[in-house]
């Protein structure tokens, strides 16, 4: 419930995009910059995020990820520039990296080691549901109400559902640290000096930030590549986006059980190989069934990798660091697609969407090549970090 309402707001910067685009008559280069100043700054704010949430109940983080997210959406429906719409999302980034620093933790903890993984894909389907249900709200509503009216309709009520969650944690038991909240738990945190062996570590993190921000950079210009290319109306680019999203729902879970099962590189690995293949289909694939498998794969090479990640660093991470880690993890994979979109953004300005695709697929296997060449003798032994 929590992960659906940090991210329903957020969601709906992606479907509305074509409709921002028309109302600002930006180029792809602008559109780009639009959800870079989110993109960026929701990078940005993981980094205090994960230092409060070592030191700051979980739960105030969390209210805040939601409603503060929810404000700042409300703030972006009343901007009446383009100017001030970037401000608006750009305080929506910093408030919403509070969220994933503190419910990362708070939802492992809850279970052993061997399930950790799959505690994470069922946590992660919250956020999926509500990039599955942007898009549909928004084919339901920009079309009446216009762009401004979806963050109205949407942004409201999660304000007030952050206040009743936070009241809802706080009945459960959730009212200190982690440590306090969670004192059942058998999970055992790893030693305080953990050591890293950093040339198995770091193409770990480079492939996770990496394979998130280049397909998610991608996903981003999906609805404008839908209607430019094929002329299909925004409302209809909206609604095909949830194809994306439906993978979600079960390649979240599915990533984190064969993580367990298998071995996190191993996935991390595959998930990575996946996707560059998927990146460059978008650019020949003709609009029908093809088109709708690419969306799909698309989906299915973002969401399979994140529980993984998570999984990683927690289990190879102290309790006291652990947060501030996985706010320098998601500082990249948040933050990395808003380095990135200004640039897709003008290559598709300059060159078109079907030869930025293939870069940014080619871009992504050789990413993939590299970076398992250093992981294949380390994968998964017992002193990462």
């Amino acid at each position: 419930m929590g992960h659906l309402g940090h991210h329903l707001v957020s969601s709906l910067l992606t479907p509305l995009l074509p409709f921002i685009r028309d109302a600002f008559v930006l180029n792809y280069t602008q559109s780009g910059l639009v959800a870079s100043s989110y993109n960026l700054s929701y990078g940005f704010g993981q980094l205090p995020g994960g230092w409060f949430a070592d030191r700051v109940a979980p739960r105030k983080l969390v209210a805040v990820g939601i409603s503060g997210v929810a404000v700042a959406g409300l703030l972006v429906g009343l901007s009446s520039s383009y100017t001030m719409m970037i401000v608006f999302f750009v305080l929506m980034g910093v408030v919403g990296g509070t969220y994933h620093p503190a419910a990362a933790p708070l939802v492992s903890a809850l279970a052993e080691a061997k399930n950790r993984g799959r505690v994470l894909g069922l946590h992660q389907i919250g956020g999926t549901l509500s990039f599955f249900s942007g898009p549909l709200i928004v084919a339901a509503t920009a079309v009446v109400l216009g762009w401004r009216g979806s963050f109205f309709v949407v942004s409201i009520p999660i304000v007030v559902f952050g206040i009743v969650f936070y009241v809802l944690l706080g009945r459960l038991g959730y009212k200190g640290k982690t440590k306090e909240a969670v004192s059942e738990s058998k999970d055992k945190p790893a030693p305080a000096e953990t050591p890293i062996i950093w040339r198995y570590v770091a193409p770990f993190i480079i492939l996770s930030i990496a394979g998130e921000t280049l397909v998610n950079s991608t996903i981003l210009f999906t609805p404008l590549f839908l209607v430019d290319n094929f002329g299909i109306s925004e409302g209809a680019a909206a609604g095909l986006l949830a194809l994306v999203y439906t993978a979600g729902f079960w390649a979240g879970p599915l990533g984190g059980y064969l993580s367990d099962r298998f071995g996190k590189v191993n996935v991390m690995v595959g998930a990575s190989f996946l996707a560059g293949p998927v990146i460059y289909l978008l650019s020949v694939a003709s609009f029908g069934w093809a088109m709708s498998m690419a969306l799909v794969g698309l989906g299915l090479s973002m969401f399979i990798r994140m529980p993984v990640a998570e999984s990683y660093f927690i289990s190879h991470t102290s309790e006291r660091r652990r947060s501030t880690v996985l706010g320098i993890y998601y500082f990249g994979t948040r933050g990395g697609p808003g380095v990135v979109m200004p640039i897709m953004g003008n290559l598709a300005d300059r060159f078109g969407f079907d030869t930025t695709f293939t870069i940014i697929g080619a871009s992504m296997a050789a990413i993939a090549i590299i970076c398992s060449l250093f992981l294949w003798k380390g994968r998964d032994r017992p002193s990462r970090a």
